[in-house]
């Protein structure tokens, strides 16, 4: 059985991508080396013929892992499924305790801990992040360079009516609901699952911190949510993310795409 110690895993890392939390997620892991190979998109903002030759969808994050006597390297696509791997074989520390007491394989005997972080391991890329998406395609619309000047006020009209008749009010739900979860979190945790950051909060990095960079967290309003998103980007895990890709890029991070 190979060990982590045998394990080869490479990044595949798009530039402007949801990538660089991959980035924290393998510093965390436990005796891993990995490399980092980076591609840039061209001028139609997609990503080049070359990442398809590693998954058929050409979509970034995507590793690929190669351990002794494996006779080619298993590739995962998509940064859920991504997190569970890395975690279940080298980053247990990450995942919650998952059964009560005396509870193990009961339904319902979960802990509570586990609970939240089986859920926000799904929606940081699922109900969230469609929020997110759709927001940086109407600021897109509004100020994005790729829109003609002339067409501008058409596109910022467009723009303006999907936000007061869609994305304002969700994005209202979605902040006071993680504001309210950040405040019940178990044994009073500066975190979504309790005390200890977790591969979710790691999930969850991305889009948290991106909406606060947009400033679209009102900390007046959502106080809990907008400490989370700076208590994020405050810890060292993140921080050393951000100083290995601008190291690798030799380009300044962004946490979206301007």
């Amino acid at each position: 059985m190979a060990t982590a110690q045998q394990a080869k895993i490479t990044l595949h890392w798009l530039n402007a991508s949801r990538s660089q939390r991959m980035i924290w997620l393998l510093n965390e892991c436990k005796d891993v080396e990995y490399d980092v190979k980076v591609y840039k998109r061209g001028s139609d903002m997609l990503a080049p013929a070359t990442l398809k030759q590693i998954h058929p969808l050409g979509k970034s994050p995507t590793i690929s892992i190669e351990v002794p006597n494996m006779p080619k390297p298993l590739v995962l696509a998509e940064s859920g499924a991504i997190s569970e791997y890395l975690t279940d074989y080298f980053a247990q520390h990450l995942v919650p305790k998952r059964y009560q007491e005396g509870k193990d394989g009961h339904v319902g005997g979960e802990t509570e801990t586990w609970l939240r972080y089986r859920y926000f391991m799904h929606y940081a890329e699922g109900s969230l992040m469609t929020l997110m998406l759709m927001g940086l395609l109407t600021d897109s619309l509004k100020e994005g360079p790729q829109v003609p000047f002339l067409v501008k006020p058409l596109t910022r009209a467009i723009a303006g009516r999907i936000e007061a008749q869609f994305l304002n009010a969700n994005f209202k739900t979605h902040f006071a609901f993680l504001n309210e979860q950040l405040a019940t979190s178990p044994s009073n945790g500066q975190y979504l699952c309790g005390p200890e950051l977790t591969a979710a909060d790691i999930m969850m990095s991305y889009p948290v911190t991106a909406a606060r960079s947009r400033k679209k967290i009102d900390k007046a309003l959502y106080p809990k949510l907008y400490e989370y998103a700076e208590r994020l980007e405050s810890h060292p895990g993140y921080k050393q993310s951000i100083k290995k890709i601008e190291q690798i890029t030799g380009e300044p991070f962004k946490p979206v795409p301007s």
